[in-house]
């Protein structure tokens, strides 16, 4: 049996309240839990004007069919829908480390996150606090995830991971180092094994500069660093193609014939898929020992209980999730 999905609700005054109060009526009977302040979603739900039931859950309970499961954690302070508050962003972060702790000790299956706004809790709660997928390593006790987006515009999976992630540009090629590499694409590689179940995967690695370095004319990251590192990796069986200029990759009939591309920064990968699927599209971090997706969006404090936030993104996050964690044998729609 499918043990649940924890689904995090975000910034209490943003829209992941409004999207989670969505989930019931699109996944009816699948096993999913809220984790947020039970209070905010009565509220929003009162303000939106959705007919949802909320049930009080604690880890060992059953899922309660027919509503929506909720994992009480109070935000710590009076919410208002668009009017984000530092003090609660120590609720924030309690919410997320129950829902990476739970997933590590079985009490979930996978963990779907609503969006958070990361100077909201460097102020209230983590000066250090960079973003989910940076949290959620620390709290698994990884050395490296990599952030991996996907979409599926036209129907057909686009996914996009990076080598570097919340980085100043100026610091990017100081980052990009042959070890840096090959552990991305180890876990880029055996993460589309195991959680996509693709068994040979291709992929994609872009170069760093314009024109892939043109040679050496236009900078010499690629002949230093990244085609040694990739030719290392192909003698071990890796199947990469590269170092590609980053203008032309994204054609259809070159996508079409991998499974993944790397892009080398958060900018160079992200426009395209996000142009191609935004609202739709998924974060995935992979290298976690446990399966965590999230939306593609930020909060939208300016949407935040106007009825006007669109749940795409995170429906699409939960679907994957779910399909994710089913056993292999018995994974459906």
């Amino acid at each position: 049996m499918l043990s649940p999905v924890a689904v995090t609700c975000g910034d209490p005054a943003g829209i992941g309240p409004d999207l989670v109060l969505s989930l019931p009526t699109t996944f009816p009977g699948k096993p999913l839990v809220a984790i947020g302040d039970h209070q905010v979603l009565t509220q929003r739900a009162t303000q939106l004007g959705l007919s949802v039931t909320l049930a009080n859950w604690k880890p060992g309970q059953p899922v309660p069919s027919g509503s929506l499961a909720v994992w009480d954690t109070p935000a710590g302070a009076p919410v208002t829908a668009g009017q984000p508050d530092p003090t609660t962003a120590e609720g924030t972060v309690t919410m997320l480390k129950r829902a990476a702790q739970g997933c590590l000790d079985g009490t979930f299956s996978a963990m779907v996150t609503a969006p958070v706004a990361k100077n909201i809790i460097c102020d209230g709660a983590d000066p250090a606090f960079t973003g989910h997928t940076e949290f959620l390593a620390e709290q698994a006790g990884v050395d490296q995830v990599v952030m991996m987006l996907t979409a599926s515009p036209g129907g057909e999976p686009l996914r996009v991971a990076l080598a570097t992630t919340h980085l100043p540009l100026g610091q990017v090629p100081a980052a990009i180092t042959a070890d840096s590499l090959i552990r991305t694409l180890t876990i880029l590689r055996d993460d589309l094994v195991s959680k996509y179940r693709i068994a040979t995967p291709r992929i994609m690695v872009l170069g760093l500069n314009p024109h892939a370095g043109e040679g050496g004319h236009l900078g010499r990251e690629e002949l230093d660093v990244i085609i040694p590192t990739l030719e290392r990796l192909r003698g071990q069986g890796f199947d990469l193609t590269g170092p590609l200029p980053a203008d032309t990759a994204f054609q259809p009939h070159l996508l079409a014939q991998h499974d993944a591309v790397l892009a080398m920064y958060h900018d160079q990968g992200l426009p395209v898929l996000k142009y191609a699927g935004f609202g739709e599209a998924i974060n995935i971090t992979l290298g976690l020992p446990f399966i965590r997706t999230s939306v593609d969006h930020g909060t939208a404090f300016e949407l935040a209980g106007t009825g006007k936030a669109k749940a795409g993104s995170l429906i699409a996050a939960t679907r994957l999730a779910l399909d994710l964690a089913a056993p292999q044998d018995s994974q459906d729609d």
